[in-house]
């Protein structure tokens, strides 16, 4: 797992796909991919969508993002699942309905005769050893400030801990036409389903394609 190398990815299947430019939504490292993007091959974003991510990352949110990555639970059933996300992650996304729950656990987990596991590969935790989360993290200023001319829409969760609100202060300084969303009662991060979410992105898209012409 390589940011860059994922980036690469990204292009190849474009190519292959012979897409010569597109309107990027990225959550969480996914957004990490588009600043990449935007350092090899700007031209391939027609407008960006960034789900609580931004060139900071708080060392904070990272620590607790590992920290459930390393102790991720096996429920037995759906209920016992949707009970362990919530203990884990109510605090952070008070918003969330029980449909919205239930959708989680499904989205990110998958059911065997074990029970319900996390359905992602384990060396995802790999990538986080080593990180001192005492220190701050390496920024990508650059490579967001080579996104100034790409239509920008900025989305935080109100309770993040892995986006500041400082950040996104920040970017938008450095991005005048940047356009931001704060999802309260969500945290890292907000669930794009959720809410008016679907019709804010839909009109930023709609925007941005009305103005590139």
């Amino acid at each position: 797992y390589n940011v860059g190398v994922e980036a690469g990815d990204v292009l190849a299947g474009m190519s292959a796909l012979g897409v010569e430019h597109a309107a990027f939504v990225g959550t969480s490292r996914g957004g990490l991919i588009i600043h990449v993007l935007g350092a090899l091959k700007p031209t391939v974003l027609k407008a960006i969508v960034l789900n609580d991510i931004g060139p900071v990352i708080e060392a904070e949110g990272l620590a607790h993002i590992r920290s459930y990555l390393d102790r991720a639970p096996k429920p037995k059933t759906l209920a016992e699942a949707v009970d362990t996300q919530r203990r884990v992650h109510g605090a952070d996304f008070p918003a969330l309905t029980d449909v919205d729950w239930a959708r989680m656990v499904r989205a990110i987990c998958r059911e065997t005769a074990a029970g319900w596991v996390p359905d992602f590969d384990p060396a995802l935790v790999d990538t986080l050893a080593g990180i001192d989360f005492s220190k701050p993290l390496p920024g990508l200023w650059p490579q967001f400030d080579a996104l100034a001319a790409v239509p920008l829409l900025a989305i935080r969760g109100g309770n993040s801990k892995l986006l500041s609100a400082a950040s996104v202060e920040e970017m938008g300084r450095r991005h005048p036409g940047m356009e931001t969303i704060t999802v309260e009662g969500q945290g890292h991060a907000p669930f794009l389903e959720t809410g008016t979410l679907p019709r804010e992105i839909a009109d930023f898209l709609d925007r941005a394609e009305r103005e590139s012409k």
